[in-house]
């Protein structure tokens, strides 16, 4: 029984993961061929769908850690797949206002192209139960640069966002109401970006430490 469970996990994961890469392979080829035919205020509209499906199937990797499927820590999974999630609905798809701002290019970019090596390394490892050094360097290394300028535009495309969010009221709740509640949705965009301050060196410093480790242990190996 344990065998089929791990055969189905092994299939699952393989599938799951080629998918996804698919997936985001799209979006960075949408992007790339709108920038030269277009410009980057078309970008956004050209990757809607496929950067929402893309990123949106990244959730079942929260479950996969609960389930056990997968190994990685949920504390490293679910602040990055968060901030992606509210980056991708709560930001572009909800302020049309944005969607033609130059840092759209920038941020899907750095996306698609760390999603590619990551859902290509596991995919392949998953599938033939290693994956080639290259990859693994790959896998471990191009966050390097691809991580700050991901996060940089994140942070950017939140920030301006601000002034629609203030002046639109989109999913704010206001008093009086017959629940005696109020929320301001232009607040929850500050204390969010306020948590990517301590947040950035954790999560940067986290992927630093996997590097050394893996690498180091690969070299040794």
């Amino acid at each position: 029984m344990a065998g089929v469970w791990s055969l189905l996990r092994r299939f699952y994961l393989t599938a799951y993961n080629w998918i996804v890469f698919a997936g985001w392979f799209q979006v960075l080829f949408l992007t790339l061929k709108t920038l030269k035919d277009s410009g980057y205020e078309h970008v956004y509209s050209s990757v809607e769908k496929p950067l929402l499906l893309a990123q949106s199937a990244a959730f079942l990797e929260i479950l996969h850690g609960i389930l056990g499927l997968v190994r990685s820590p949920i504390s490293a999974t679910l602040p990055q797949i968060s901030s992606r999630l509210y980056v991708v609905w709560g930001i572009l798809y909800s302020f049309p206002e944005v969607q033609k701002h130059p840092l759209i290019s920038s941020l899907v970019i750095s996306w698609s192209i760390t999603e590619i090596v990551r859902y290509s390394f596991f995919g392949t490892k998953e599938a033939f139960g290693s994956a080639p050094y290259w990859l693994l360097w790959l896998r471990y290394s191009t966050f390097l640069v691809l991580y700050p300028t991901g996060i940089s535009s994140e942070i950017g495309m939140i920030y301006n966002a601000l002034p629609f969010m203030k002046e639109s009221g989109m999913y704010s709740v206001r008093m009086p109401n017959k629940w005696n509640f109020s929320f301001d949705y232009f607040y929850l965009a500050i204390v969010v970006l306020a948590i990517y301050v301590p947040g950035i060196p954790h999560l940067y410093g986290y992927m630093l430490g996997q590097r050394k480790k893996v690498l180091t242990k690969t070299k040794n190996a």
